[in-house]
């Protein structure tokens, strides 16, 4: 099995911390949907540092693994990812929110390299992911589709469509990743239109599916590592997280799905991510 070292985990969660850092500052440019960047940011950065094969150099990479982030309304956290991993230059996280900006509030694939699909819609990005790894199939390629979705948006009717589809073609080369933070835009997801149990859905309609800490990186790493988890089955990753982890005063409450900020309050939110970096840093060690 595989394993990270210390100093591996302390990269990691200095990186996942970073990218929250730099949403906080491009929020200084406008509101954003915050709670589901910060609770999916772990996850992403481990698949774009130790799992995924791509090259930022050569973003259309033929042979590339591709990631599709369906509930695109998290864009923050794969922008600031992709920056990080050198698809472009920082600077232009920057333009957030302003005229002509490469980094709108959902993700376009025709004006920023590393996006695989303009995600917006809720319930679009498994269907398109299926269609990538059915292709994939069908060509003899190697490469893995990941998609991500959210809870929330597990509600919608077109993602059961394509979990029945990918079971029934077989495509192991295809993960789905739920991103559990348990909220939504107005509340608990198991009040508003409750998805779970996840596990025994996807399960009945033939996949492998397991079930995760979102935020502890050994475990995020093993568990992609060791996917397809059987042959000739898509893989589910049901992983629980916390919405809008590392900014204490807003983990866990739905008010932060889209934050209505005061630019008083970035300061602060800055400080408060740098603690919760500084105190998950000391535990490791």
């Amino acid at each position: 099995m595989n394993k990270l070292t210390i100093d591996e985990i302390k990269l990691l969660t200095e990186k996942s911390y970073k990218c929250r850092k730099n949403i906080l500052k491009m929020m200084r440019f406008g509101e954003a949907h915050i709670g589901g960047a910060f609770s999916s940011l772990d996850i992403i950065t481990v698949l774009y540092n130790k799992v995924l094969r791509h090259d930022p150099k050569n973003p259309k990479w033929e042979d590339r693994d591709r990631f599709v982030l369906s509930a695109g309304h998290k864009c923050m956290a794969l922008y600031t990812t992709l920056a990080d991993q050198g698809y472009f230059e920082e600077e232009v996280l920057w333009t957030y929110n302003t005229f002509d900006t490469r980094v709108p509030m959902h993700p376009d694939e025709k004006v920023l390299p590393g996006i695989e699909f303009p995600t917006g819609s809720l319930g679009h990005g498994l269907p398109v992911g299926q269609g990538m790894a059915h292709v994939g199939k069908l060509d003899r390629k190697n490469y893995r589709v990941f998609v991500m979705l959210g809870d929330g948006e597990s509600a919608e009717g077109s993602v059961w469509e394509a979990v029945m589809s990918a079971s029934h073609f077989g495509l192991d080369n295809l993960i789905v990743i739920v991103d559990r933070n348990g909220l939504q835009v107005n509340g608990r997801t198991e009040q508003i239109m409750n998805s779970n149990p996840l596990e025994e859905k996807y399960k009945a309609f033939g996949w492998e599916t397991k079930t995760i800490n979102g935020h502890n990186f050994e475990e995020i790493y093993e568990t992609l590592s060791s996917v397809p988890f059987k042959a000739g089955k898509p893989s589910a990753i049901i992983a629980n997280t916390i919405k809008c982890k590392g900014l204490t005063f807003a983990e866990d409450k739905y008010e932060f799905h889209h934050w209505h900020f005061k630019t008083s309050e970035i300061d602060d939110a800055l400080n408060k991510v740098e603690e919760s970096c500084r105190e998950e840093l000391c535990k490791l060690g």
